[in-house]
């Protein structure tokens, strides 16, 4: 097959293991910059160029879509289903994913477990919503922020009225989250492929910190997860109608609870945690459904 990642970054860690996959089980390998690409939107034969070439024959797309160009990004995998490419992750649900909101009503109409969440524009009531979901300590998240940077802890009730205040002040949108404090600072990121955790780790924050982003200089180890979090996870990745991705999950006295859904979920800190290649199961996920393609593909005559 001929497998396109799109990736700002091939010098990355996870573009680098997704090309060494693809080649390791026989396939050409393209790393695709989705900024240098431009479409030809046409009700004909729609097409992806690139410095002046079309880029066709393509049996696959696997996406890396940055937080910062998901909208431009899920563009041209949309481009590409379009001209029949098969995307490991579809443009729809990548969109669903990066929305924090839409993501979270996904998941609660699916009924996944998660913290209990407030979202609102102008209340007029801000004490209220702090009460709505358990009141201080709480977590107030800055519905754009990514990798851990906009999520604050306030924990007094008034520390929480004023972050807040300020937030709308300066007219961004934010979501005000339910603490678990038993989670005690760690996370537990599950990597899924298809309908299968394939890895699964324990991330901790730094000493003072209670954000768990290895980003962020958290520390991180391989875990055993019990067949709750296993299923809140495969819920969770179905939920958003992703076949990739990254699920965080916290461990509460209520079971697991799903912090995040990440449809480009990094592949160096869960392969050198765990020792487990994720990589080629995403490969091998791919191979499965171009061949159901394939097969079900009507027969011109």
């Amino acid at each position: 097959m001929k497998i396109g990642i799109l990736s700002q970054f091939p010098e990355l860690y996870s573009t680098r293991r997704l090309v060494e996959a693809c080649e390791g089980r026989g396939h050409q390998a393209l790393v695709i910059n989705p900024l240098n690409c431009y479409m030809n939107i046409n009700s004909v034969q729609p097409s992806i160029h690139l410095e002046g070439e079309e880029l066709a024959g393509f049996d696959a797309i696997i996406p890396r879509i940055h937080a910062s160009v998901t909208f431009y990004g899920c563009a041209l995998v949309r481009q590409f289903e379009m001209m029949g490419v098969y995307a490991a992750n579809d443009s729809i649900s990548i969109a669903r994913s990066r929305d924090k909101l839409r993501a979270l009503q996904l998941l609660s109409r699916k009924g996944v477990g998660m913290p209990v969440t407030g979202f609102a524009c102008k209340p007029d009531d801000i004490p209220d919503l702090i009460a709505m979901v358990g009141g201080a300590p709480l977590v107030i998240k800055l519905l754009e922020g990514t990798q851990g940077i906009g999520v604050v802890l306030a924990e007094t009730k008034k520390a929480a009225e004023s972050v807040i205040e300020a937030f709308l002040g300066l007219k961004a949108n934010i979501l005000v989250q339910e603490y678990i404090k038993e989670a005690n600072g760690s996370d537990i990121r599950c990597f899924v492929v298809g309908d299968k955790v394939v890895a699964a780790m324990k991330r901790q924050g730094p000493e003072g910190d209670f954000r768990s982003n290895l980003h962020l200089g958290g520390s991180a180890e391989k875990i055993k997860i019990t067949p709750q979090e296993r299923k809140t996870a495969i819920d969770a990745v179905k939920a958003m109608g992703l076949a990739v991705a990254g699920v965080d999950i916290l461990r509460s006295e209520r079971g697991a609870l799903v912090l995040e859904v990440n449809s480009a979920p990094g592949i160096e800190g869960i392969e050198l945690t765990t020792g487990i290649k994720v990589a080629e199961p995403i490969v091998e996920h791919i191979e499965k459904m171009v061949a159901a393609r394939k097969r079900n593909r009507p027969v011109i005559a």
